[in-house]
């Protein structure tokens, strides 16, 4: 498919529409049962290893792909924050994630429902008036695209606007809080994280940047702060807010065509390549430079024009500034790794707040190898080859070492976080499309810059 989605998630769902649960009790309910029956799941899957003769723990329990299929269709039918939550999970644990359980949390970035007519037409009638369709020439009642908080439509104004307008999930904005305290709540008795993590800065971190992106007209200045800087460049197209039908529940933006960047897999290397060249010197400027970070990494917030070779860039809801100590740590910690001495690059990763006095203390020599494993890979001459992806196996076996040492856990300073993500997610886009970029010269240059 050839379209502008516009949306905070990906997937075409146009054949799967389901009403959005958009009431606190009605929310409440679906996250009861969905605790009953992973708790029924845990029961069987524990007896069927007490059979064996097998001692599993709670977390064994948990992670089973009946479960994983029951979280994930039920964060879908939710919407809203659950949502956000597991795609978000789904993605940022990247590569540390078992493949079954990874390939399982993926459905939740493309299984998003759209509202049934009905209750589109009340949300619309809300935020635009009862004749808002005298207002339009044409708008497409099937969305071109549905994810975690909204579901974008195509329209046409009568003076010959062509439009993208991503409209709010009913309720979705109300049960952000209770949301995330009861996803928190389900990781919690699930045993997946140890009672001495404090996670509360994160939690609180997570509903405000869900109360931003929930926040249309945030979004569309934020779209248009990113269209200033951005403005006159040939590799970046920003689409134009369209004012008159911008509310704080719909987003109305200027229609750009463009294929999904995934698509890109079975294009030339040199295609390939120039994309995600462009992408990771965006990242630079934004960490380094603009002071501002469009934070969410997933795919769908891209498109690409093969007739300009110019990237759309979508969704800005997770805009957020650059803490001034959260560039300089990544400073620090870049111009440590391009130096390549171990103990320089763990000084500047525990200064920056990435690692623990914990992990220090337990498994100094474990980190200092997977340390080394990152420098020698990111010190190389020459580009960085995005899809040999062997290291990242060396690096999940010593990481699940670790972390099975729950004492050692650590978690960074929640702005630090959400920069990562972005960083991360960049990775395995190129990753993805196997592209080979000479990060070692693009990082020189910016520090020194």
């Amino acid at each position: 498919m050839t379209s502008h989605t516009g949306n905070d998630g990906d997937g075409d769902s146009r054949d799967k529409t389901r009403a959005v649960p958009s009431g606190r009790l009605s929310r409440l309910s679906t996250f009861g049962r969905l605790a009953a029956g992973v708790a029924g799941g845990m029961a069987s899957e524990g007896a069927k290893r007490l059979a064996r003769g097998e001692r599993p723990s709670i977390s064994d329990m948990m992670l089973t792909p009946g479960n994983a299929v029951k979280v994930a269709n039920q964060l879908a039918h939710l919407r809203g924050a659950a949502m956000k939550l597991g795609q978000m999970i789904s993605m940022d644990a990247g590569d540390m994630l078992p493949a079954e359980l990874s390939q399982i949390l993926a459905r939740l970035r493309d299984q998003a429902n759209h509202m049934p007519p009905r209750q589109l037409k009340e949300v619309l009638g809300q935020e635009w008036g009862r004749d808002w369709r005298r207002r339009f020439r044409h708008f497409t009642p099937r969305p071109i695209a549905a994810a975690s908080i909204g579901q974008v439509h195509r329209a046409q104004t009568p003076d010959g606007r062509d439009l993208a307008i991503k409209v709010q999930y009913p309720g979705v904005k109300e049960s952000i809080d209770s949301d995330v305290d009861n996803v928190a709540t389900l990781l919690r008795v699930s045993g997946l994280l140890p009672k001495a993590l404090d996670i509360g800065p994160l939690l609180a971190e997570a509903k405000t940047q869900l109360h931003e992106e929930a926040d249309y007209l945030r979004e569309g200045a934020q779209m248009q702060a990113y269209g200033k800087l951005l403005a006159g460049e040939d590799a970046f197209v920003v689409p134009g807010l369209d004012k008159e039908f911008t509310t704080g529940r719909t987003l109305a933006m200027t229609f750009i065509d463009g294929v999904p960047i995934e698509t890109l897999a079975a294009a030339d290397q040199s295609v390939r390549d120039g994309v995600m060249n462009s992408l990771i010197d965006l990242v630079l400027r934004e960490l380094f430079s603009f002071d501002l970070m469009q934070t969410d990494p997933n795919f769908a917030n891209y498109r690409y024009q093969p007739e300009t070779g110019r990237l759309v860039l979508l969704d800005f809801g997770a805009t957020r500034a650059v803490e001034p100590a959260t560039a300089d740590g990544y400073r620090r910690m870049l111009a440590a790794g391009l130096g390549g001495d171990v103990d320089d690059i763990r000084n500047a990763a525990i200064a920056a707040g990435f690692i623990g006095p914990g992990a220090v203390q337990r498994h100094r020599p474990l980190l200092d190898r997977m340390i080394a494993v990152i420098s020698e890979e990111l010190t190389r001459d020459g580009p960085f080859d995005f899809g040999d992806r062997a290291f990242v196996r060396v690096l999940r076996e010593q990481g699940m070492e670790m972390a099975a040492d729950r004492a050692a856990w650590h978690l960074p300073p929640v702005h630090t976080l959400f920069v990562q993500r972005k960083i991360s997610g960049t990775a395995l886009l190129g990753a993805r499309l196997k592209a080979r970029v000479d990060v070692r010269t693009m990082v020189t240059e910016m520090l020194a810059g």
